[in-house]
Formats: structure tokens, C-alpha cells, sequence
């Protein structure tokens, strides 16, 4: 395995999502405008994270990443606690990056997405995606080093978003 630049390292897995979301709410996002605190699906998804996965250590942190929680077994599995599937491609490439990033520490890991309101979950490896997360990890670096956020695209997901009023007000 190459040397990995120290800047790769940096990029969070909100970040990751974000770019799968909306490319102008990760310039925001990056820029350090965090609107989320204001967020009810936020608040909401804190909640069920707390009250569902009550006895897990919750908010692991591994140098700029974030996992919701860690079960340590055979082989440590990374679980994300989403509220619905309908963010499901940014929601897996968050829990890749994580995977990546964490073998790029040397350390084998498999992710869970958990929807707990719709009690499923799924698993996913890192085997053979890896030149989707580092296709990712440069469209992150490219859209951060933007003089100004790219034109928002108004989609179904807009109304929702904490950003709206920054893009549509």
C-alpha cells in the first residue's frame, strides 16, 4: 500500500455523505456553516441512536472520523444508525470511507447501516469498492477547495435540509 497523504485523513465521513447528498451542503458544511444543530431529523435521528443502541459506546472516535458506535467480534464490525434509506448510496459510501480509512490504519473491519425505524440493517465490505471511495474522497477535496459553493439543485430532499434557507430563501 502506497503512503497515504496526511489531507485524506482529514476528510470526515459527514463530509463522504454529504457529497452523495448535495455537493452545496458539503461546501457549506466544510466552510465550517453547520446548520444541523437547528435539525429536527437530526435531533430525531440522535434520539433513536440513543434510545435504540442504549448499551453500545456510542460516537467513536478515530482521528477526524466519527462511527456511531463499534462491536468488537471475529472481526470489528463499524455500525452507522440511519433514520430511512432514502440517502442509502451516501449512507454506504460514509460507512466504505470508514472502512477504508480504517484499513489504511492497518485495522479489518465490515460496516452495518442500522435503520432502526424500519428494524433492518445491512452489511457492507470495502472488497473491490475502493476506487469508489477514493473517486469520493477526491470529489470532497475538490468541491472544499471551491471559491464559493456550487449552485444548489433543488430535489425532493431540499425541504428537509437544514441548508434550504441558504440555498432557496
Amino acid at each position: 500500500m502506497e503512503p497515504y497523504p496526511e489531507t485524506r485523513l482529514l476528510i470526515t465521513g459527514t463530509e463522504i455523505n454529504y457529497l452523495f447528498i448535495c455537493p452545496t451542503k458539503l461546501w457549506y458544511f466544510a466552510h465550517g456553516v453547520t446548520m444541523e444543530q437547528e435539525s429536527e431529523w437530526v435531533d430525531l435521528g440522535r434520539f433513536l441512536h440513543e434510545q435504540r443502541y442504549a448499551n453500545e459506546e456510542k460516537e467513536v472516535q478515530i482521528g477526524s472520523i466519527k462511527i456511531d458506535f463499534i462491536r468488537k467480534g471475529d472481526i470489528i464490525e463499524v455500525h452507522e444508525v440511519k433514520l430511512g434509506k432514502s440517502m442509502d448510496k451516501a449512507h454506504e459510501m460514509q460507512a466504505l470511507y470508514y472502512l477504508h480509512y480504517l484499513k489504511r490504519l492497518g485495522i479489518t473491519a465490515k460496516a452495518i447501516l442500522n435503520y432502526p425505524k424500519l428494524r433492518e440493517t445491512k452489511e457492507l465490505t470495502l472488497d473491490g469498492r475502493e476506487k469508489e471511495v477514493e473517486e469520493a474522497i477526491n470529489g470532497v477535496e475538490r468541491i472544499k477547495t471551491l471559491p464559493k459553493p456550487p449552485e444548489p439543485v433543488k430535489t425532493g430532499k431540499c425541504k428537509k435540509c437544514a441548508y434550504y434557507e441558504l440555498c432557496w430563501v
